[in-house]
Formats: C-alpha cells, structure tokens, sequence
C-alpha cells in the first residue's frame, strides 16, 4: 500500500526537495504541497493522506495550530511528522502535544526521511526514541502546563498496562518490551491497544506524552 504525503512547509526548496527524495522511494507518494498551516489543512481535507510533513514556523496559521486542527477531529487517522531545524525545539514539544506523532530534523539523509514517514505511518514505534524521549522528558519537565491530563486517568490501566506504559514512554519497541517483560511481541501489541483505547490516545508517541505529564514516568537524566 502506497504511504500518501503532504509537504507543508513555507520554503519551496524545502518542499521540492522533500518531494524528490520521497517520490524516488517505493511505497511512498507525495501528493501534495502546503505553502502555510491553513493550505496544510485545506490540503489535507482535500486530499486525505496518511502522513503530513509539517513545519512549525509558518505565516498564516503555524504548524502546531495546524496539527492540532488535522489531528483533532474525532475519527482523524492522518499521522503528523514535524519538520525542525534542532532537536531541543521547546516548539515541538508543544507540536506533541497537539497531536504530531514525531519529529524530524530538517538536515536528515533520505534514507532516515524515507524511513521516518514509514514508522509514523504505521505508528507501531516512536520516532528517534533516543531523541524523541529526551526531548519529551525535557519539556515535560521544564514546561508547567495547567491543562495536563489527570492522573486519575491512569488508574483504570491494569498494572500490566501501567508497565507496558512506562516502558513506552522510555522509548522501548514492543519487541524490546516483549523481552524485558518476557512475553509474547503479540501480546505487548494487545496491551498496546489497549492503553490507547483507555486512555483515549491516538498513538505511542502521545502515550508517552501522557506518561510524563501524568507524572507515571519521571524524568531523569536530562
């Protein structure tokens, strides 16, 4: 099946670049451009991809208030991947929250742009989980939010779930979860899906956002 994406970004060669390295690799298809947040949901009502590569720093309308538009509907499925210039971007931790399933660095090879939009498409992985926890760790520990989400919400998570969780949260695969846990890679996936249908979350990255800001995984480290 073809991973259909779109490019917003406000710089064309950005946009055209992307587009080249991503039309060259087999199974992926660039089918649209955004010049600026409202295109980008615009083109996304239009054209129904699965993943939005998403700058942040745009006119009109951002790329978190964009996300965060995309993402919000109930029913959305579309994945956002957010586009940025260094990785301690206090921008995409709040891009997170609003709904983007990871992050990349503008700079990455194609290989690692190519390889990005498959693992968020498919969203069974968190993106650069070395990276992606230290940036979620740090801001969740820096950034005092008045709307983050109650830790009540965690006591209808089994205790299994509730390990399944932090393990998420510190970037662990299910393969990776299955072995510390010493139990079937399957049955990890079940816990997986379960947690997201308690906890009303779209996706392992907004997991581990949840996991930090409810306080169940403490950051440590950073």
């Amino acid at each position: 099946m073809t991973i259909r994406v779109v490019i917003a970004d406000d710089q064309m060669m950005v946009r055209q670049g992307f587009t080249v390295l991503l039309n060259a690799e087999p199974g992926i298809e660039v089918v649209g451009q955004a010049v600026d947040g409202l295109d980008a949901v615009a083109r996304v009502d239009e054209l129904a991809p699965d993943v939005v590569l998403m700058d942040i720093r745009m006119p009109r309308l951002g790329g978190i208030e964009a996300t965060r538009r995309i993402t919000g509907p109930a029913g959305a499925t579309v994945k956002v991947l957010v586009l940025t210039t260094f990785d301690l971007d206090e921008y995409v931790y709040e891009a997170l929250r609003a709904g983007a399933s990871g992050f990349l660095l503008k700079d990455a090879s194609a290989a690692e742009l190519a390889q990005a939009v498959r693992v968020v498409a498919a969203g069974d992985a968190l993106l650069a989980p070395n990276i992606t926890k230290r940036l979620i760790a740090e801001f969740s520990r820096l950034t005092v939010t008045p709307h983050a989400p109650s830790k009540d919400r965690v006591d209808g998570l089994t205790e299994r779930e509730s390990e399944v969780l932090s393990l998420i949260a510190q970037g662990l695969s299910n393969a990776e979860i299955a072995g510390r846990l010493v139990v079937a890679e399957q049955t990890v996936k079940t816990h997986v899906g379960r947690i997201l249908v308690k906890l009303g979350l779209r996706d392992r990255t907004q997991a581990a956002v949840f996991a930090y800001e409810t306080g169940l995984v403490r950051p440590s480290g950073y």
